[in-house]
């Protein structure tokens, strides 16, 4: 067998996975993205208050949508991974019937927080991005707290964004479709370190 075919080869079954993450402790938050599980930093205070500023922004431009925080989503490539995107904007009332791990279809935006922890380079930046744009998932929001920027990622196709934007903590940021929301993110510069 080959490096590479090993290095490709999941930890376990992504049912597997689902029965470990259902017996986990309460204090843990764990994700499947790529075939590996990985434990996701329990948000911190900061952590809460860029998440509620983004609630009130998305609320006031477009009520008819929701915000809704932690949501667990099949992602990847057959829908093989989990990712407990920080957040994600539907339609209201579409994700009524829905279990803990959904289909990602409906969902407008995946929105990710970094976290201070050792994976968040890998994993907020590079591999759920991937996930969400194999889901099919039009845009994905990065609020990157360690460069104090945003990231916008549209126009998904073949597993990646093939379109990206960066601006930095207090710029005007455009949310393309379907999202059509433009962010005010001069308050988030009181997070800048």
């Amino acid at each position: 067998m080959t490096p590479r075919t090993e290095q490709h080869r999941p930890q376990m079954s992504v049912e597997e996975f689902e029965e470990l993450e259902r017996h986990a402790s309460e204090t843990v938050r764990l994700e499947f993205i790529e075939g590996k599980v990985q434990v996701k930093a329990v948000p911190d205070g900061d952590h809460s208050e860029i998440y509620m500023w983004l609630l009130e922004q998305c609320m006031q431009a477009r009520p008819e949508l929701r915000l809704h925080p932690e949501r667990g989503l099949k992602t990847e490539a057959y829908r093989k991974g989990r990712a407990r995107a920080d957040a994600v904007l539907v339609p209201k009332g579409s994700l009524r019937g829905r279990g803990e791990w959904s289909e990602a279809d409906g969902v407008l935006m995946a929105v990710e927080i970094t976290s201070y922890d050792s994976d968040t380079a890998q994993r907020d930046r590079v591999e759920k991005p991937g996930g969400y744009a194999a889901a099919g998932i039009p845009v994905c929001l990065l609020i990157d707290r360690d460069d104090c920027s945003l990231v916008v990622f549209d126009q998904p196709e073949d597993g990646h964004y093939r379109h990206q934007e960066k601006l930095p903590f207090g710029a005007t940021v455009e949310l393309p479709e379907p999202v059509n929301i433009t962010l005010d993110t001069e308050p988030l510069k009181e997070f800048a370190d």
